[in-house]
């Protein structure tokens, strides 16, 4: 799910691999239909950002290192990175039963994020606002 507000407190980067209105192409498979997708990136930050476990609020399974939560989607006063195993509250709503729940850090890194624009592989329906992406995750084209 997307949302396109960005969370307070980020700032778009200055000078990152790819810029906003980049046309790139999506590597990684975070979620059904992103494999080889051909996207837009809409906006580019550099932050901490984690993968991290959590019990979604809504009786859900456990979802396993869900890519990508970043710093300003956590409900803590720690601004520095949070080492791996560190429990948080989420503040994020990027899938059902995610917003408050519980969850534990699984790895943690300062990088640029992207948020996208693509179109789902498997759909073609046009996804607006993808959050959250790495630089590795992308290629140009």
């Amino acid at each position: 799910m997307s949302d396109r507000d960005v969370p307070q407190g980020l700032v778009a980067t200055m000078n990152p691999e790819f810029k906003k209105g980049s046309k790139v192409t999506l590597k990684t498979d975070h979620m059904s239909g992103m494999m080889n997708a051909k996207g837009t990136v809409a906006g580019v930050y550099t932050t901490n950002v984690y993968t991290v476990t959590y019990h979604p609020t809504n009786g859900g399974k456990v979802v396993r290192n869900h890519k990508w939560v970043i710093q300003q989607e956590l409900q803590t006063h720690n601004k520095g990175l949070l080492k791996t195993g560190t429990k948080v509250k989420l503040n994020a709503s990027h899938m059902p039963g995610m917003m408050g729940a519980e969850a534990t850090i699984d790895s943690a890194k300062q990088t640029n994020i992207y948020m996208v624009n693509y179109t789902d592989t498997k759909t073609g329906k046009v996804i607006k606002n993808h959050k959250w992406v790495t630089e590795d995750e992308l290629i140009s084209r």
